[in-house]
């Protein structure tokens, strides 16, 4: 799951970001309306969390704009939570709406809700070559032995899982396991798939295709 912050409070929006780093999602923050519409012009966020009171472009015009063009859920956050504040947000086109002050694992379960809103259904456990993987529970079992997985290597595994056998470059990984700060020429891909090929064991079931990036082995033998 990919997260776009925009929240003009920096202290609240990098501790917000912070916290859902910490949950496994990547996360871009920005701190006001114009450039959460420039970010959100060449990138596809699964959930923006928008602030309503924005500098430069009101939150509203923001999320009013979203809600056209953009395929993300919206969570507004707003620190009015009137009833009549919360009916004009979902108005606008916002998927959800949360009143400041929040409890963040709230702010989380939401974020996770729209998230899966977002994307096409997937099945709650993911399974393939004897790998069974519980993105709710975070487990991963690959013939009956349980694996210890970094956050990143769960995500990397769970986007080549979803996929179910197609390609996935290293570029859609990055994206998705990783946030803008991570340097596009980096090894890190490379890296993790190692790893996660090492904890995975044998038979190998990580292909690699040259010049396109991975994919997983139907039946675990490569």
């Amino acid at each position: 799951m990919r997260v776009l912050i925009v929240e003009d409070e920096r202290v609240l929006a990098d501790t917000i970001a912070e916290g859902l780093r910490e949950e496994a999602i990547a996360v871009d923050v920005v701190y006001d309306g114009d450039d959460a519409l420039e970010r959100a012009s060449y990138t596809d966020y699964d959930v923006v969390v928008l602030d309503r009171d924005l500098p430069t472009v009101h939150g509203d015009d923001v999320c009013r704009e979203l809600a056209g063009r953009h395929p993300g859920r919206i969570l507004m956050l707003t620190a009015a939570g009137d009833v009549t504040e919360r009916v004009d947000g979902l108005t606008l086109g916002a998927d959800d709406y949360l009143p400041k002050p929040f409890v963040f694992h709230e702010l989380v379960a939401r974020v996770r809700a729209l998230g899966r809103r977002s994307g096409p259904a997937v099945p709650p456990v993911l399974e393939r070559a004897g790998i069974r993987l519980d993105p709710h529970r975070r487990t991963v079992v690959r013939d009956g032995r349980a694996l210890r997985l970094t956050k990143k290597e769960f995500t990397v595994l769970e986007e080549l899982l979803r996929a179910d056998g197609g390609v996935v470059s290293a570029e859609t990984l990055l994206d998705r396991a990783w946030d803008e700060h991570i340097d596009p020429f980096s090894n890190i891909v490379r890296v993790t798939m190692a790893t996660l090929r090492k904890k995975l064991g044998d038979p190998a079931v990580i292909e690699t295709v040259t010049g396109s990036g991975y994919r997983l082995a139907e039946d675990g033998s490569l």
